[in-house]
């Protein structure tokens, strides 16, 4: 299975100088290999625009202070970039060309397969990367010993701040997912509830009030200086700082809230959302964008894979429209936050009944028949609040606490 582990760099002033050189001789390889795609009527293969790199190196001095390597992952970021282009194209949307990277554009170089190795110097890991020397490194926590580390991307952060990601390998089998899973979820995220799910859990939203106070105040503290001097520079770290806080924040709540259904579940089934398009409405767009819906999914996506557990997106329409218990279509606004069948007199949480027909279509889906797919009382459910502190601080204590 394939991982990304992110660790924190601590360089000294002249190898930090160095590696600001390395990334912008990168940024000028990579404006280089843009200009010349341009000027071709046809764009050569990848591997033919890297078998000139040797002899750039003849007339080009600053390409020969960079590992190969890293100046052929350069040609394939340009090409990657293409491709995405073309991709985006193809689905219709309307796309100009890749514009040349400023300075303020480029920020890392990337070590594919050889170039690196992590070491341990004097009882202290280093990150030794070729033409650039031994870099401290804290790791925070141990590489796999039966992992293989493929590639490593060096990039420094708007902080200032510098990281190396490891794309590594683990020698391990994928688990096995259940044929007849047993403990089935469904799950309905939100805002005003992050997460409910059909065990009548109810995860409270993230509340980060504090941190977008200290990162506005910052921002009006930004506007008052005189652009471009050394106190605007210095103001512009602390800004990226109040970001780094509120996004961390975030991805941590995040991690250990998908982490845990991941484990806890044999099947999760979740809303198959465009994240994308609502983020088009015209209301509410900031509470979206700050729920992260999308990096959510993609979180849970990849652990259940990981910890095999079934992963099931269904289609998201009418979930909350329809009776979980008699399948009939109420319309109710939003502000309505109960769900009341007019037919069989099923009542629930608006956001429960959501998570149960996720569930059965989720079940349906995989072709699971499961003896909790379908709410089996028309009573109001009493739901488990669970505070997105708890989350946040200790892991889910009150869930794994349930689960138990």
């Amino acid at each position: 299975m394939q991982y990304n582990y992110k660790y924190r760099l601590q360089p000294t002033d002249a190898i930090r100088e160095e590696l600001l050189r390395h990334i912008d001789i990168c940024r000028q390889l990579y404006n280089h290999c843009l200009f010349k795609l341009n000027e071709s009527d046809d764009i050569p293969a990848r591997y033919k625009v890297q078998g000139t790199l040797p002899d750039l190196k003849s007339w080009w001095d600053g390409l020969r202070d960079v590992h190969s390597k890293v100046l052929q992952m350069v040609v394939k970021r340009v090409y990657d970039n293409l491709s995405t282009l073309k991709a985006q194209k193809e689905n219709g949307r309307a796309v100009g060309m890749l514009k040349w990277k400023r300075p303020r554009d480029y920020h890392s170089l990337t070590y594919n397969q050889t170039g690196f190795k992590l070491k341990n110097t004097s009882g202290r890991p280093v990150l030794w990367l070729s033409k650039l020397g031994e870099i401290p490194i804290h790791l925070h926590r141990d590489v796999p010993e039966n992992a293989t580390i493929k590639q490593v991307t060096v990039k420094q952060e708007p902080t200032g701040e510098w990281f190396a990601t490891f794309a590594i390998d683990v020698d391990e089998e994928t688990p096995e997912k259940p044929k007849a899973p047993e403990k089935c979820v469904g799950i309905d995220v939100g805002i005003l509830k992050y997460a409910h799910d059909t065990d009548g859990t109810a995860v409270e939203s993230l509340d980060l009030s504090n941190e977008r106070e200290r990162l506005e105040r910052s921002q009006r503290d930004l506007s008052r200086k005189q652009h471009g001097s050394e106190n605007y520079r210095k103001q512009q770290r602390v800004v990226a700082r109040r970001h780094a806080d509120l996004k961390q924040k975030r991805r941590d709540f995040l991690h250990k809230l998908s982490a845990y259904y991941a484990r806890e579940y044999d099947l999760v089934a979740v809303e198959d959302l465009n994240v994308v398009g609502m983020m088009q409405f015209d209301s509410n767009s900031r509470n979206r964008a700050s729920a992260a819906w999308g990096t959510f999914l993609r979180m849970l996506e990849y652990k259940c894979e990981r910890e095999g557990t079934h992963f099931v997106a269904v289609d998201p329409r009418n979930t909350t429209k329809e009776c979980a218990s008699c399948g009939v279509k109420t319309d109710k606004p939003l502000w309505v936050r109960e769900h009341s069948c007019p037919s069989c007199g099923f009542e629930a949480d608006r956001d429960a009944n959501a998570a149960w027909n996720i569930l059965s279509r989720g079940l349906k889906k995989v072709g699971v028949v499961h003896s909790d797919s379908m709410p089996v009382e028309t009573a109001l459910p009493v739901d488990t609040s669970v505070s997105a502190k708890h989350v946040l601080e200790a892991g889910s204590p009150v869930l794994n606490a349930r689960s138990a």
